[in-house]
């Protein structure tokens, strides 16, 4: 689930064949759900052979972590040097709202990778993603209240989007994306 900062330069035709894999592999998980993503599927789907496949991802699980991977660069880049309110030039407030819709829906856009990803081990929700996430709205938190206790407030502000705990809510519960995110700005401390 960590974002990889500096990844190596790929050959061209490896570059291709890691695109044509990952979509084949996300358009899989689209239709069939997490359970759908078998490495012989994709690689027929991909127009690659299986053996490149393991070469490259080792196995099931790291072809689901290149998918979350893929996504959480591009909501990284967006909340670090996109466009307001998401990236710089909103206020902290305005900022700290717009984070946590957009990590809601991008929770939400990858809900079963995400379930596997998070439930490997018990810790395995936190670190790299989450890190970065908790840093993000340390700072906003800092700048909008500079008294306020900004890092215990942002692991209360980052809890309702578990995975497993928004996959219960949405599939079990009945509770739907929006009254998650009305929810979350009631939790903001700062207006």
């Amino acid at each position: 689930m960590e974002a990889v900062t500096n990844p190596r330069r790929e050959r061209v035709d490896a570059a291709r064949n890691r695109a044509k894999i990952l979509a084949a592999a996300a358009e899989i998980v689209s239709v069939h759900g997490v359970e759908g993503l078998a490495m012989a599927e994709v690689a027929a789907a991909a127009g690659v052979g299986v053996g490149t496949l393991y070469r490259r991802f080792g196995d099931r699980s790291g072809l689901a972590y290149a998918l979350i991977d893929e996504r959480e660069r591009e909501f990284q880049s967006a909340f670090i040097q996109g466009p307001p309110p998401l990236g710089p030039g909103a206020d902290p407030v305005t900022r700290i709202r717009a984070f946590l819709h957009a990590l809601t829906d991008r929770t939400v856009e990858q809900l079963d990778l995400l379930l596997m990803a998070e439930t490997a081990s018990p810790f395995a929700r936190f670190g790299g993603a989450y890190d970065g996430y908790h840093a993000h709205l340390s700072m906003l938190i800092g700048q909008a209240d500079p008294t306020a206790d900004a890092y215990v407030l942002a692991d209360q502000l980052l809890a309702p989007l578990a995975a497993s705990l928004l996959a219960h809510r949405l599939r079990t519960c009945g509770v739907t994306v929006d009254r998650v995110k009305s929810a979350l700005d009631q939790l903001l401390p700062l207006r």
